[in-house]
């Protein structure tokens, strides 16, 4: 009697789908925040503890690293990173998992994206006997702003010098968007993500009261001043085809109606796609800021909180990503997105040392009008469960197909 063929990556991970989203929605109800996130850990650790994983913790973190080892000798080293924290903010899905967490919730996807990377590792170790060298499941805390992929860099983790192990030769992430196509798989090569930096703008004046303006030095006027002027400094000098965002989200000044406050406290985020512009960013908001004061006889300072830089994916990965995805789901499942994003990514840490690629999954619910529904970091973030087979399927395709002939 034949022998029955082994099961295709997506029939096998069709098979796990219920364990896939048991585990998404346990972490989905008990969503955590920042660099320490033990419960979503310990569920990891537990819905993988069957497998011949080596597990590695570093001390800045709550993240975790399992590795791989493939049967079929040495070979190279390719990496899967899934985040695992949640966002502050409520959640308002009515889901039955929800969060019962109150102020927290998963509205980014990361319980997704842990999910499938545990799906990922569950089918890769059922094929390591055929598999040569070795894959490292990289389970990271920390994304949303607290640069937890640089904490596990520099905590060794992925290996690296002073470590005894090299890093991954090859690195890949996968992203859930809720208003994408159905299924589809998407990438670009080079800048995919911008660098986010914080601002903070304090205009220090002389406050009074409000009906005597003409005894005080007053900030708010001011500080409107600096925000349209922002406007015109981005328009006006940066070019169009490297972009600049920069947006003032909060101004704090005064206390009642008929008082003129001492200071406006402005805070806001600037996205560059180039270190060049990133800088020269920098320097512009600083002239700028102070430039506007002086003018009114007021004081300002800049404070710049550096973050994450930019998301950088390698032309190599992505071509090797798009062959993998239309080999998995046909000549139509990858999407060449035409232009990079504004948002970032900490993952960038990692590309800046590895090569490698960052895709998206479109999850929306099939059937449904996908440019409608509601993004990431909605509190009514909400995805189609049935596409996550798939992304698990892509990820472990990812690391089977590297293993075999590179990027090639």
């Amino acid at each position: 009697m034949a022998a029955m063929p082994e099961p295709t990556l997506i029939e096998a991970a069709r098979a796990i789908a219920p364990e896939l989203v048991m585990l998404r929605r346990a972490i989905h109800a008990e969503p955590e925040l920042g660099l320490h996130t033990p419960k979503t850990r310990d569920k990891v650790r537990m819905a993988l503890a069957h497998l011949p994983l080596d597990w590695a913790e570093g001390p800045s973190t709550t993240g975790l690293v399992a590795t791989l080892k493939g049967g079929a000798g040495p070979g190279p080293c390719v990496l899967l990173r899934g985040d695992m924290d949640a966002l502050p903010m409520p959640e308002e899905t009515g889901l039955p998992f929800a969060s019962t967490v109150p102020g927290t919730m998963h509205a980014c996807g990361h319980d997704a994206h842990t999910a499938m990377l545990a799906g990922a590792a569950e089918l890769l170790a059922a094929r390591a006997a055929s598999l040569k060298g070795e894959v490292r499941f990289m389970f990271q805390p920390g994304e949303e702003g607290y640069h937890g992929a640089r904490f596990m860099l520099e905590d060794g983790l992925l290996g690296g010098e002073g470590t005894g192990r090299p890093l991954p030769d090859a690195a890949f992430a996968l992203h859930v968007m809720p208003n994408a196509p159905h299924g589809a798989v998407g990438g670009r090569a080079g800048a995919l993500l911008a660098a986010a930096d914080q601002i903070e703008i304090v205009v220090e004046g002389r406050g009074g009261h409000a009906s005597m303006p003409h005894d005080t030095r007053d900030p708010v006027p001011v500080a409107c001043e600096i925000v349209t002027a922002l406007q015109t400094l981005v328009t006006r000098q940066f070019n169009a085809h490297d972009p600049v965002v920069v947006t003032i989200s909060r101004i704090e000044a005064g206390s009642a109606h008929n008082v003129i406050a001492d200071r406006a406290v402005m805070k806001g985020t600037m996205r560059t796609l180039s270190p060049e512009h990133r800088a020269r960013l920098r320097d512009a908001i600083h002239l700028l800021v102070a430039g506007i004061a002086g003018a009114h006889g007021l004081t300002a300072e800049v404070t710049i909180l550096e973050g994450f830089p930019v998301t950088i994916c390698d032309a190599r990965a992505v071509d090797f990503g798009e062959a993998v995805a239309r080999q998995m789901f046909g000549a139509e499942a990858f999407l060449r997105l035409p232009a990079p994003i504004m948002g970032a990514e900490d993952f960038a840490y990692v590309l800046e040392k590895v090569p490698g690629a960052m895709f998206f999954l479109g999850v929306s619910h099939e059937g449904e009008e996908w440019s409608q529904c509601c993004g990431i970091h909605s509190t009514r973030m909400m995805i189609d469960e049935s596409v996550m087979p798939q992304g698990a399927a892509y990820l472990a395709g990812l690391a089977e197909t590297y293993l075999s002939r590179g990027f090639a």
